[in-house]
C-alpha cells in the first residue's frame, strides 16, 4: 500500500517491486487481482499519470518507451499516442527554446541540437521542423 500511496503503479511494475517479498505459499497474483477489484491498482491511471508528468519535456517515442518499461499494455499506449503526437511539435519547440534559444550556426552545433532532441524522444521529422522554423525566424529578423 505504501507504493500506491506515493504514486500510481502499473500491475507489472508493482508485481516486480513486490516479488522479492513473496514467501512460499503466498499468491501475489491474487493480491494484485484484489487490488484491481477494489480499484486501488489501475494500469490506465498509471499510464495517464506518467503521460501527464512527462508530456512537457519528452517526445512520444520516449514516453511510449517508459510506458512499456513500466508494464503498461500496448492498447493503453496506442490510446495515448495520438494525443501526444498532436502536441509533439509544440513540445519540441518549447524544449528546444529552453535549452538552446538560437538556431545552430554550423553543422556541428546542428548535430548537437538534433542529438539532444532525439534523446528526449522526438522524431527526426519533428526535430527538422523545429530547426527549420528556428532558422526561418532568424532569417525573418534580418
Amino acid at each position: 500500500m505504501r507504493y500506491l500511496a506515493r504514486r500510481e503503479h502499473s500491475r507489472g511494475e508493482l508485481r516486480q517491486k513486490l516479488q522479492p517479498y513473496v514467501q512460499e505459499g503466498e499468491d501475489l497474483d491474487a493480491v494484485l487481482d484484489d487490488m484491481e477489484r477494489r480499484n486501488w491498482l489501475s494500469d490506465a491511471r498509471a499510464a495517464t499519470q506518467l503521460v501527464d508528468a512527462k508530456r512537457g519535456r519528452f517526445g512520444s517515442q520516449r514516453i511510449a518507451h517508459e510506458l512499456r518499461q513500466r508494464g503498461i499494455g500496448e492498447d493503453l499506449i496506442a490510446g495515448a499516442l495520438p494525443e501526444l503526437k498532436a502536441s509533439e511539435l509544440e513540445t519540441a519547440r518549447d524544449v528546444w527554446q529552453r535549452k538552446f534559444g538560437q538556431p545552430p550556426q554550423e553543422a556541428k552545433e546542428k548535430a548537437r541540437q538534433m542529438r539532444f532532441l532525439q534523446s528526449r524522444g522526438f522524431s527526426t521529422d519533428v526535430i527538422l521542423k523545429v530547426l527549420k522554423s528556428a532558422a526561418g525566424s532568424l532569417a525573418d529578423e534580418s
